[in-house]
């Protein structure tokens, strides 16, 4: 397991990392244009994206495993049993988290702001900027939640993964892999070290929030 062990956890914090900046990347703009825009049906589809914040991964690598079978709709691509399929995955579990924590840090702010920035001679990509500057603790607590969701979740990464050794297996797969055989010890080893980076990555970016704060 010992010389596994880096390749595991260089494969956890790759799919995850990648995945969050996907899910950031796609989901800060959606929260953004749904926390200042109005229109028909916007409340129904805010608490859809508030529901998708709980969705349970295991269903989550199940609509992604449909999709890209062999015998699914994304077949031909050949992903199955993949990390693009796992980074999907992930990313579908994230990108909900993000919107829904953007468009709350975005109506946070007063209402008459981007008119103001507007009436400034800001421009509307220059205003875009300005408010998520105003937002980013909100938007650092997004990326913080999407990580800390994507991380540590073993159903999707199991059913579109595949848990294959030198492949897919994760630190959260391997988890499951050892408990399943009884090395109890081992599995709490690398429980810890999940929690580590965990831990490691929300502390950089705590404090990043919280001097943005000054």
């Amino acid at each position: 397991m010992d010389a596994q062990l880096w390749p595991i956890i260089g494969r956890t914090i790759l799919i995850s990392g990648v995945a969050t900046v996907l899910a950031v990347l796609a989901g800060a703009p959606l929260g953004y244009l749904m926390a200042r825009s109005r229109f028909r049906g916007r409340t129904l589809l805010l608490a859809l994206v508030n529901t998708g914040m709980g969705l349970p991964p295991v269903v989550v690598g199940l609509v992604v495993w449909l999709l890209l079978a062999r015998s699914g709709p994304l077949g031909a691509l050949d992903l199955i049993y993949t990390k693009q399929a796992m980074i999907a995955a992930q990313f579908v579990i994230g990108l909900p988290l993000v919107v829904g924590v953007t468009a709350a840090a975005v109506q946070a702010l007063p209402r008459e702001l981007p008119d103001l920035l507007l009436s400034l001679g800001a421009g509307p990509w220059r205003t875009m900027l300005l408010i998520a500057r105003e937002a980013r603790l909100g938007l650092l607590a997004a990326l913080m939640a999407g990580f800390g969701a994507v991380i540590s979740e073993v159903g999707a990464a199991m059913t579109v993964g595949g848990n294959l050794q030198g492949s897919t297996r994760v630190l959260a797969t391997a988890i499951v892999t050892l408990t399943g055989r009884g090395e109890i010890a081992a599995a709490l080893i690398l429980g810890g070290l999940l929690l580590l980076i965990a831990f490691a990555t929300n502390l950089v970016l705590t404090v990043v929030q919280q001097r943005s704060d000054r």
